[in-house]
């Protein structure tokens, strides 16, 4: 158990923590997943609008320190890579 008081919250807020980046986690796969979903499907208009969703939840998760900002930054740019290819080939 924790010795000091500043010990003590600290363990009581690393379980709610947790759970919120664990949830900010989930939420980004899931994001992720309808844009490829709608890439395959063809869907580039709804794929455009699934990716700004996407974007927002990855910076604000590299804002909060759920995983690194350049990690947040590279993997929306990789996303936006693909819905763009997607772009290009649907003209």
């Amino acid at each position: 158990m924790a010795n000091t008081k500043s010990a003590q919250k600290q363990a009581k807020q690393n379980p709610k923590r947790r759970q919120k980046n664990l949830a900010r986690k989930t939420a980004i796969k899931t994001a992720v997943k309808k844009v490829l979903a709608a890439i395959q499907a063809g869907k580039v208009t709804e794929a455009q609008a699934l990716l700004k969703d996407a974007e927002a939840k990855m910076a604000r998760a590299g804002n909060k320190a759920v995983f690194h900002k350049k990690t947040a930054q590279r993997r929306t740019g990789r996303l936006a890579h693909k819905v763009a290819l997607a772009v290009k080939a649907a003209k």
